[in-house]
């Protein structure tokens, strides 16, 4: 396995790779020479954009007891869908991936909460978490609306632009 990915790197090299190096790290200047040693072990190339400059704002993210709950849910700025699901819902599996899409469009003005009902189960009592998926929205700590069980992508577009609209 290792001899068939040193082949395919050794193969994917053109005759410029061969040559040169990047001088910075942009792929457009580079500084030709063909004294300069390689190896094909260990490119020594960069990436044109750095993968630390890129800033990415968690749009959802996974509650792990009460006082993160009540740190990330209820003293939230943003409005904030929290879903109730279970490892063993086959709908919550199906919701989840749903709730995210509808989340991401939104570009950062609403935040989701997952929490798993037989990690949690206070949270769950609490809230009056009778099933599951169970999705409530959360705006300054006040219950705005919750809906059970499965929804269609315009519904939960729908539901999550009327929590930011209040």
């Amino acid at each position: 396995m290792a001899h068939r990915l040193l082949v395919r790197r050794v193969l994917t090299l053109s005759v410029k790779d061969l040559r040169c190096l990047p001088a910075s790290s942009s792929f457009s200047t580079s500084v030709c020479s063909t004294s300069t040693p390689l190896s094909f072990l260990t490119p020594k190339r960069t990436l044109p954009l750095s993968l630390s400059h890129i800033s990415r704002r968690e749009v959802s993210f996974n509650i792990q007891d009460q006082e993160d709950f009540k740190e990330r849910v209820i003293k939230s700025e943003m409005p904030v869908l929290i879903d109730f699901h279970a490892q063993w819902c086959g709908p919550c599996k199906i919701l989840g991936p749903r709730l995210e899409k509808a989340i991401s469009k939104q570009k950062g003005k609403v935040a989701m909460a997952k929490v798993d009902i037989d990690d949690h189960t206070d949270l769950a009592i609490e809230y009056g978490v009778s099933a599951v998926p169970t999705v409530i929205a959360m705006r300054g700590g006040d219950v705005i609306d919750q809906f059970v069980g499965l929804k269609d992508d315009d519904a939960l577009d729908s539901f999550v632009s009327k929590l930011i609209g209040q």
